[in-house]
């Protein structure tokens, strides 16, 4: 069929005009408009541009594929971005439906999705597997690399995300010191005075995982007038000299102005049995899994407080159960969980001293804003054939 005749058939059928392609418009039933910003492919739309994208004078469609419903900023600030450019595609599309499309898509952006080597398999035209800020545990990067496909994350630094991620975790502290959950159930018994609450001021503090997040922490507890030990696999890089804070606070600055006490994975077990809050700011791997386990909690002092801002399975849940039950561990503030979404009526959600918030460390407008700009960038850049920047790539 040509395109006159397809074109043709199409404006029989009470088809409007909703994108143009260079010199082509792509049609959809007037009904299905709302539909499309949400989803287009594989449905008409895609197969419409299939037709008729590959013609001379005709710009081909980059295609983006957002997995999931979850975190819905991601896919509707970077469409938001992307609205000028008629040649790019950004689809929300959902887990159960993804096997099916996803050999239709130039970019992958995963959120909470698990990429594995069968999903990889799949595509025919991936170019590039990306996550909405850093955290890319879920791709199975080998089956990535041996289709020809980049994977990478956005660096946390440069978009507002770390900065983010530090509010919450110093949120989640004053939340359980300042012991949320009996103020609200002051106020609804008209209570005045009580409960009484503590103050960071004084608190040594453990940040486990010194990276952009953990830097980022450190600088916004320090005029709270607290001591800080932290972690790192490799201290020799100088503060100065890296990318992991931003331009206006390094100067001069070195690691020492930011942590009283440094140390390695040696010394965990050490900093957690003199830290009043213990902060989790770990990525995610096989060496770390599970390192907040059994052993690591019962060397916390009595009535310390566990925060985690980056992964949820970093912390064992048995072993965290156990610690509230027994009054061991003093309060936990979490931002991820082991499941997510978390059932809301698990065991650990009974205690009063838990706090939990529904993975938003990093879900900021800034943060979010900037990333959608980031992205948008790079799929430019891939559509065009320039080079790659704004991200880490890993393979």
């Amino acid at each position: 069929m040509y395109r006159s005749t397809i074109v043709k058939s199409l404006m029989d059928k009470n088809y409007s005009i909703i994108r143009k392609t260079s010199s082509y418009k792509i049609l959809v039933p007037t009904h299905c408009q709302q539909q499309h910003n949400r989803f287009s492919s594989p449905g008409l739309l895609g197969k419409v541009q299939e037709m008729v994208g590959d013609g001379v004078g005709v710009e081909p469609i980059t295609r983006i594929l957002f997995c999931g419903p979850y975190f819905p900023a991601s896919h509707n600030y970077t469409r938001e971005y992307l609205q000028s450019h008629p040649f790019m595609q950004v689809d929300d599309v959902a887990f159960d439906d993804i096997p099916d499309v996803i050999g239709n898509y130039d970019i992958c952006i995963i959120k909470n999705m698990r990429l594995n080597s069968d999903l990889i398999s799949r595509t025919k035209r991936m170019k590039l597997i990306m996550q909405y800020g850093v955290g890319i545990e879920g791709v199975d990067i080998n089956a990535a690399t041996q289709h020809g496909i980049k994977v990478a994350r956005i660096p946390s630094d440069v978009t507002g995300n770390a900065t983010s991620c530090a509010e919450m975790a110093i949120y989640l502290m004053l939340g359980l010191l300042r012991k949320q959950y009996e103020m609200q159930i002051a106020v609804k018994q008209k209570k005045l005075g009580e409960p009484i609450g503590d103050t960071l001021l004084g608190k040594t503090i453990f940040i486990m995982g010194f990276g952009n997040i953990g830097i980022h922490l450190a600088k916004r507890l320090h005029p709270f007038g607290v001591k800080i030990l932290a972690t790192k696999r490799s201290w020799a890089l100088p503060l100065q000299n890296s990318h992991e804070v931003e331009t206006s606070y390094v100067g001069n600055a070195t690691y020492d102005d930011l942590v009283d006490e440094k140390g390695g994975r040696e010394d965990i077990l050490k900093f957690a049995s003199r830290a009043d809050i213990v902060a989790c700011c770990l990525a995610m791997n096989s060496e770390t899994a599970g390192i907040v386990n059994e052993n690591f909690i019962s060397s916390m002092k009595k009535g310390a407080l566990l925060i985690n801002i980056a992964r949820g399975g970093l912390l064992d849940y048995d072993a965290i159960l156990h610690h509230l039950k027994s009054g061991h561990l003093g309060g936990l503030g979490i931002d991820v969980a082991w499941t997510e979404p978390f059932d809301p009526d698990d065991a650990i959600l009974k205690f009063p001293n838990v706090i939990i918030t529904p993975h938003v460390a990093g879900v900021t407008e800034y943060s979010y804003r900037q990333m959608a700009k980031v992205v948008g960038d790079v799929a430019l850049q891939l559509h065009t054939g320039k080079s790659l920047t704004g991200i880490e790539i890993v393979n």
